[in-house]
């Protein structure tokens, strides 16, 4: 114990605070960007940017977009359904999200298009193919919605020509 100016120390009280500090520095780990958003539905539209061997193709189409993160891990299933040309196609994708910040998150998946049967091609082709989709979301603060982008990189895609399919997709989501 020791006395200073009047003040009463004991060693007890500075070898706890001691001990409670380097508790504390060694018990917090570094902060990590984690997305404050999850599962979404949305609207948007997709843009072909690509035809088949005799330039058929569907430049514009409606796109339907859904997105379900699983909440411990990096991986989300993402699924789009391209509508409103003359051939529908079914895009699912499960994909690996990397947070940039709490509002963003940028990701590339891997998965397969189903285009419907006949028609001028849709933005992902006229035929089942692999396929390859980057993209970003980004959680409007204070709000429910997401802003989606993302192309889509279909392998021998088209029958009539068997080339890559290349799209690219924006729209709203709203997050649940």
């Amino acid at each position: 114990m020791f006395i200073k100016q009047g003040r009463f120390l004991g060693l007890g009280a500075a070898a706890i605070a001691a001990v409670v500090g380097g508790v504390t520095v060694l018990g917090s780990a570094p902060a990590q960007a984690q997305p404050a958003y999850g599962s979404y539905v949305g609207l948007g539209v997709a843009v072909g940017l690509t035809g088949d061997a005799s330039g058929r193709g569907d430049n514009f189409s409606g796109v339907i977009a859904g997105r379900y993160r699983f909440l411990e891990t990096p991986i989300s299933i993402r699924g789009q359904i391209l509508v409103f040309g003359s051939t529908t196609a079914f895009v699912p994708t499960v994909s690996y999200d990397f947070p940039i910040n709490f509002q963003t998150d940028v990701y590339i998946g891997a998965g397969v298009s189903f285009p419907s049967s006949g028609g001028t091609p849709s933005p992902v082709g006229d035929q089942t193919a692999f396929v390859i989709q980057p993209g970003i979301d980004y959680a409007l603060p204070n709000t429910n919605l997401v802003i989606f982008g993302n192309g889509i990189a279909a392998f021998n895609a088209y029958t009539d020509g068997g080339g890559t399919a290349f799209s690219i997709q924006g729209g709203v989501g709203y997050q649940f």
